[in-house]
């Protein structure tokens, strides 16, 4: 999958290029469907400010959150998507800093683990995963975050809950 990485301020100089490549790399091998060299997305390092905003416009809350995912294909769509063809965008990701920052300190865990987290959480939602569905398809995404995770050498955010 290729990633477009895009970084602006509040977000402090480091290696989130990397750091998405590697999560990407991690969800692809926990969630085959994304193992696909026609896939393409992009990722946003932005502000709370920045994903308030695209929080009201897309989403109808009016508050900045921590990760957005504005998926493009449909879940059927992506697991019938031939490795043959032209690229397709899977979709857009956006992190914001200030809350990324705060949960990650709140949590007791480095800002490169947690937006780590947030990058697989968005790129499962992307395919098509979905926690608030039901607690099953909660089960399911968080059990697939913590396996790409554990990958990248993080520790479970859920606190084991999945085992190992």
């Amino acid at each position: 999958m290729e990633f477009d990485v895009e970084i602006e301020a509040p977000w402090p100089e480091g290696a989130w290029e990397t750091l998405a490549a590697r999560a990407a790399s991690c969800v692809e091998d926990v969630a085959g469907e994304l193992a696909n060299e026609r896939l393409s997305a992009s990722l946003l390092f932005t502000s709370d400010a920045e994903i308030h905003a695209l929080n009201r416009e897309w989403r109808d809350r009016d508050k900045p959150t921590n990760v957005l995912s504005f998926p493009m294909l449909e879940r059927e769509d992506l697991r019938n998507l031939e490795h043959e063809g032209p690229p397709e965008l899977l979709g857009d990701i956006a992190l914001a800093y200030e809350t990324c920052a705060r949960e990650a300190a709140e949590k007791g865990v480095p800002l490169e683990d947690h937006a780590a987290h947030l990058i697989v959480h968005g790129l499962l939602h992307l395919a098509g995963h979905d926690h608030e569905i039901s607690t099953r398809d909660a089960d399911v995404m968080e059990a697939l975050e913590t396996k790409a995770l554990a990958l990248m050498g993080i520790a479970d955010p859920y606190g084991d809950r999945h085992g190992s």
